[in-house]
C-alpha cells in the first residue's frame, strides 16, 4: 500500500495537500458560535424582557431572584455589588455555559475554528509544540462530568417552564389551560436540550463504565445503548439546541417588548 507524509506542523500555518474546501466547517462553527456567544452575552446583560405571562426565557431559568413572577426568592439580592449590573442570568448561565464550554464535542469544534489547533485535519497549525489538556487552563476542561449533573437539573427545571407554559392568567387570578406558539417554542427547548444533554459522552461513561460485561445487566445495557443512540447524533443535538435556545430567548423577548404577537392556538 502507498503512502504519503503530510505535513501537520512543519509545513507551516494552512499548509496542506488536501484539494477540497476545508476551510468550510471551520469557518462555519466560528460563526455559527462567535454569533452565539455575541448574542448570549448581550441577552444576559439586558436583565429585561425575558419574561412573557408564563414564558420564561431558558437564558434565565432558573431565575433564582428577579422581578418577574418567576423569581424563587424574590427580587435583586441585598448581597449584589453595588457597581454590577444586576441580571438574573448572570446568576445561573455559568452552568450550562460551562456544560456546553467542556463539552467533547463543542472542544474539538471551537479548537479548531478558534485556536486553529490544528483547523481541520492534515492541515498546518500556527504552533510547533502540543500542550494537551494536562496543565492550565485547559486541564479544567475535566471537570466536564461534573458540569452534566447541573445539566441534567437543568433539564427538568426547563420542562417545568415548558408545563407552565400552557397556563396563562384568566384575568380573575387563576391560571387557564391554553396552547400559544410560545407554548410549543418552550416545549421543543427542553427536548433539543435533553437529546444533546443524555445523549452526553461523560454520561455514557456514567452508565457503563466500570462494568466488565455490561450485558449481564439488562437495565444498564438499555440505558446505554440509548444514551449511545443519542450520542450518534451528538453534533446535531448540540447544533439544533444551541440555535433553539437563542430562538426561545429571542421569542420571549420580542413578544415582552411588543414587536412579536403570541398568537393563542387553544
Amino acid at each position: 500500500m502507498s503512502s504519503i507524509d503530510v505535513p501537520l506542523r512543519d509545513g507551516g500555518f494552512g499548509k496542506t495537500q488536501r484539494r477540497d474546501n476545508w476551510w468550510l466547517t471551520p469557518l462555519l462553527t466560528f460563526l455559527g458560535l462567535g454569533g452565539f456567544l455575541v448574542y448570549a452575552n448581550w441577552a444576559a446583560f439586558q436583565g429585561a424582557h425575558y419574561h412573557f405571562g408564563p414564558y420564561l426565557s431558558p437564558m434565565y431559568s432558573p431565575e433564582l431572584w428577579g422581578d418577574s413572577p418567576h423569581a424563587w426568592f424574590g427580587t435583586k439580592p441585598s448581597w449584589w455589588p453595588s457597581f454590577l449590573p444586576f441580571s438574573p442570568a448572570l446568576l445561573i448561565l455559568w452552568m450550562p455555559g460551562g456544560f456546553r464550554f467542556t463539552c467533547y464535542y463543542y472542544r474539538g469544534a471551537y479548537y479548531k475554528a478558534f485556536w486553529a489547533d490544528p483547523p481541520s485535519c492534515t492541515i498546518g497549525e500556527p504552533r510547533k509544540t502540543y500542550r494537551g489538556e494536562r496543565s492550565f487552563p485547559l486541564i479544567i476542561q475535566n471537570i466536564h462530568r461534573y458540569f452534566l449533573y447541573l445539566a441534567l437539573i437543568f433539564i427538568m427545571v426547563l420542562a417545568w417552564d415548558a408545563y407552565l407554559a400552557y397556563w396563562f392568567d384568566d384575568g380573575a387570578g387563576s391560571a387557564k389551560f391554553g396552547i400559544g406558539v410560545g407554548s410549543l417554542v418552550l416545549t421543543i427547548n427542553p427536548i433539543l436540550l435533553g437529546g444533546y444533554t443524555l445523549g452526553c459522552h461523560s454520561l455514557r461513561h456514567l452508565i457503563g463504565g466500570r462494568v466488565d460485561e455490561l450485558s449481564k445487566s439488562e437495565g444498564r445495557m438499555k440505558a446505554y445503548d440509548c444514551v449511545t443512540c443519542l450520542n450518534k447524533k451528538h453534533m446535531v443535538w448540540a447544533w439544533c439546541s444551541l440555535i433553539w435556545v437563542a430562538f426561545t430567548d429571542l421569542y420571549v423577548r420580542l413578544c415582552s417588548m411588543g414587536i412579536w404577537s403570541d398568537w393563542r392556538i387553544v
